[in-house]
């Protein structure tokens, strides 16, 4: 009985509703109503505030919630350890990922991941938006830089790093830019910002910058930003693997570098309420062992 209303209560309050909750539970929203209602009852407590649009816990609630959620998950975890004794890993993943990042490195890996677990499917959806994960269904997702959502649980797959270059064309015409000032007289081949991130010694301490800048171009194509200052036409600032190999050949050449920001992380990230399955975890495994 102690565990009656438990399941229900950790849904609601994860999914802020009574018909999502019963939809993920497979049961009516008069079921789940019925056991929260028994369950505030027993405890003598008013867990969740009830309104027609939005439902929110109380402040007893949310201390009920963080321990219902670890002992949900800790039994979550006893039946996933015995059960992968006799399974394999099979079925569809769904995840997202940002666009570039995921057509460069993330999906040619995940296709030699499917060749070697053959009963494995992948529906993979880039986007540069942020996509909630449990409104769209997903398993997981690829994130860069810091991750602002502390519902989700995250492991660290990898790091990027942010060049600004330029080619040696542009630098022998216009001068090497030496200072975040001498910027101002460079033509900066802009993204979908105006501004470009760097880090800055202030009194023996880094100082995060937004410096804004300007010039002729604005694409929302790192591609295209590529190849605009490899013809010369400005000063870029790009992640690692849009310009690496351009770096390496001497086609571009990386200034500024003592205002380089440090190296952003890459994640993977699910859902807090999921414990990830065998095939998740191994293909999150995969993704480290060969992004790292």
């Amino acid at each position: 009985m102690r565990w009656d209303g438990i399941s229900e209560f950790v849904y609601v309050a994860e999914y802020e509703s009574f018909t999502r909750a019963a939809k993920e539970l497979g049961i009516s929203t008069a079921q789940v109503s019925r056991q929260i209602s028994a369950l505030e009852k027993r405890l003598n407590i008013k867990l969740l505030y009830r309104t027609t649009r939005k439902v929110s816990l109380t402040e007893e609630g949310r201390v009920f919630y963080q321990h219902c959620r670890g002992v949900i998950d800790g039994l979550d975890a006893a039946e996933q350890a015995v059960s992968n004794l006799q399974t394999k890993p099979q079925g569809r993943i769904k995840l997202t990922a940002p666009v570039t990042y995921g057509e460069q490195q993330l999906l040619p890996l995940i296709n030699d991941f499917m060749v070697q677990y053959r009963d494995i499917e992948v529906t993979a959806f880039l986007s540069n938006q942020k996509i909630d994960l449990i409104e769209g269904g997903y398993d997981l997702a690829i994130r860069i830089g810091k991750l602002s959502d502390s519902t989700m649980m995250a492991k660290k797959l990898s790091h990027r790093t942010n060049f600004v270059c330029a080619a040696p064309a542009y630098l022998e015409k216009y001068g090497v830019p030496y200072s975040l000032v001498d910027l101002r007289q460079h033509n900066c081949l802009l993204g979908t910002r105006d501004y470009w991130h760097f880090i800055e010694n202030d009194k023996n301490a880094d100082k995060e910058i937004n410096l804004r800048v300007s010039g002729s171009v604005q694409y929302n194509s790192g591609h295209s930003l590529v190849d605009a200052a490899l013809k010369g036409l400005g000063i870029v600032q790009l992640p690692d693997y849009y310009v690496q190999k351009h770096l390496a050949s001497g086609a571009l050449v990386s200034v500024l570098d003592n205002y380089r920001e440090p190296e952003e992380g890459i994640w993977a990230i699910y859902p807090h309420n999921r414990h990830l399955s065998p095939k998740i975890r191994l293909l999150v495994d995969y993704l480290a062992e060969r992004l790292s």
